[in-house]
């Protein structure tokens, strides 16, 4: 790769450009707003010292944001460089400029995958728009997420097995097919030399069942083969290969010299069990009424009136993650980038105490969200007490319970997650003759409560209080529109929806999707376009306001 500096569009192109646009496009807009987005030197650690000369990565960049801007695929978007007037004014070239193969395109991302470097195009975008004062990130942001499926077909559990041995037996063929041949029963060249779709599937139970059971006995077969003295070490180290081990430890085990399919109580969690032979990857959740196998993909947008809401953080996880676990990544990104807010709008799913407390003594953000309340068996019939209603005190590591008990036995702890936990329990005797024992606790043993650090504790109680109030709702209404931007990922650049298998494939997307989508809002915000509103049907318009309850504010 040979860096070259930005260069001005040429004169013939801008007179074509003015011609051909005379109320100009998106991508003659930016170009002139923030002029040239991407140097060649960013990209530069992606290409080796000697070689062809490569086409100029920083149009390449620019190039994939438009890409999405309009949902091209890649023979699309070379022919869009080659005869496109407004491509080749964003991208400074000559009218006659030739362009380049599609192929390019994919090679291109390859690069960006393999250094994790497609956060500088979303970066990119995020610091020319800085410059000219279109980003904001001092006051507020808010953030969501959405899932993605994977790009790979679903399967059920037969083909996935199935598909899987296959798999394997292909690369094994490419690397030793001396050897495999020696190895290779009759039969499996029967029932593996085709894709599982192609073949008539049993469709009784029984008989999947045993269809199951035999590939399940023929993957052992092999690698029990792998694994032996006679065959050659570097088999066992085929991606192929390893990916047929883990999904035969996950599915099959062997009872008694017999293989046999896994109870679902024996096998592993969701956050490590393969769903998919194509994308190893991808994971298997559920989100309220969402069942999905893939990944989840994180949005972190400004909120300001005066400038455009600009993404300014992807982040992408496989399908099981929380989104608790997400809150302190997506703070330290931002910190790192040197983007924080002072307020950040989540939903609940990214609030819990020591999120409050870490972003703020972190990082000075107020963390706004709906804290979960206080739950407990007696609470769910009503009228119960929950560990609000205890008073603590912290100096002298002692409790008093609603019915005037005081208990001091108090034992710092971990909880099942390595967080730091105090354990309180209470007298079988303080417990027993109490006139509010059924309003407390149906135990015999006495109460017992779990109470997190002071800050903590302290954090969280106050969080529930202000969540009460009109102000804190008022304000919190600002996050709703994190919705829309999803939404117009969704419509505009297909987020949920994978275009590649593999995580680091798709986080690129992702990086790519968020660059699209502050593009198309910075053309939006220089001509003058409104954001839309929520729209409301006009049946849903005459309901009519609930009535307020006695004492409620």
């Amino acid at each position: 790769m040979q860096p070259s500096g930005p260069s001005e569009v040429p004169a013939e192109t801008v007179r074509v450009a003015r011609a051909a646009f005379p109320r100009g496009s998106l991508a003659i807009r930016v170009r002139d707003e923030l002029g040239p987005l991407f140097h060649d030197e960013e990209f530069a650690d992606l290409f080796p010292v000697r070689g062809k000369p490569a086409w100029s990565p920083g149009r390449l960049a620019l190039v994939l944001v438009l890409q999405f801007v309009e949902g091209l695929t890649d023979r699309q978007a070379a022919e869009a460089v080659r005869a496109r007037i407004d491509f080749k004014y964003a991208l400074g070239l000559e009218l006659g400029d030739p362009g380049f193969d599609f192929s390019v395109l994919s090679e291109f991302r390859d690069r960006l995958v393999e250094a994790d470097a497609g956060r500088r195009v979303l970066d990119g975008i995020l610091a020319a728009a800085g410059e000219k004062g279109l980003l904001k990130t001092a006051g507020r942001a808010r953030t969501d997420s959405t899932h993605v499926w994977t790009a790979a077909r679903d399967v059920n559990w037969l083909e996935r097995v199935a598909e899987t041995l296959r798999s394997a037996l292909n690369a094994l063929a490419q690397a030793a097919p001396d050897w495999l041949v020696q190895v290779a029963e009759p039969d499996w060249f029967k029932h593996y030399a085709t894709r599982a779709e192609d073949s008539r599937l049993p469709k009784a139970r029984t008989a999947r069942e045993e269809m199951g059971l035999l590939v399940g006995r023929d993957g052992m077969r092999l690698l029990q083969a792998v694994w032996s003295t006679q065959a050659p070490q570097e088999l066992r180290t085929l991606p192929q290969v390893e990916h047929l081990r883990q999904m035969w430890v996950q599915n099959f085990h062997q009872v008694e010299g017999e293989v046999r399919r896994r109870d679902p109580k024996d096998r592993p969690p969701g956050a490590t069990c393969l769903v998919n032979p194509y994308d190893i990857e991808a994971r298997n959740s559920v989100k309220r009424d969402t069942t999905w196998a893939g990944y989840k993909v994180h949005l972190t947008e400004t909120c300001e009136e005066d400038a455009p809401n600009l993404i300014t953080n992807v982040a992408t996880t496989d399908a099981t993650v929380p989104d608790v676990s997400m809150t302190e990544p997506v703070h330290a990104r931002l910190a790192e980038a040197g983007r924080l807010p002072g307020e950040h709008l989540v939903d609940a799913g990214y609030v819990d105490a020591h999120a409050l407390v870490h972003a703020r003594r972190e990082y000075s953000i107020t963390l706004t969200g709906p804290a979960a309340l206080a739950v407990s068996p007696q609470t769910a019939a009503g009228g119960g007490f929950t560990g609000a209603d205890f008073t603590i005190d912290w100096k002298d590591e002692q409790v008093t319970c609603p019915g005037g008990r005081t208990t001091t036995r108090w034992n710092p702890d971990r909880s099942p997650e390595g967080t730091p936990v105090i354990r309180v329990r209470f007298n079988k005797s303080d417990c027993q003759p109490c006139l509010v024992r059924e309003q407390c606790t149906t135990s015999s043993a006495g109460r017992r409560l779990t109470l997190r650090p002071r800050e903590e504790h302290e954090a969280l109680r106050q969080a529930r209080a202000d969540q009460d109030t009109d102000t804190w709702k008022e304000r919190y209404k600002t996050r709703a529109g994190v919705e829309g931007t999803i939404s117009q990922a969704v419509q505009r650049c297909g987020l949920r929806r994978s275009r590649y298998l593999g995580l680091a494939k798709t986080a690129l997307q992702h990086q790519l999707t968020g660059a699209a989508i502050n593009l198309a809002r910075i053309d939006a915000h220089l001509t003058g376009t409104p954001r839309a509103r929520t729209r409301t049907s006009h049946f849903a318009a005459l309901r009519p306001a609930e009535p307020k309850l006695d004492g409620a504010k």
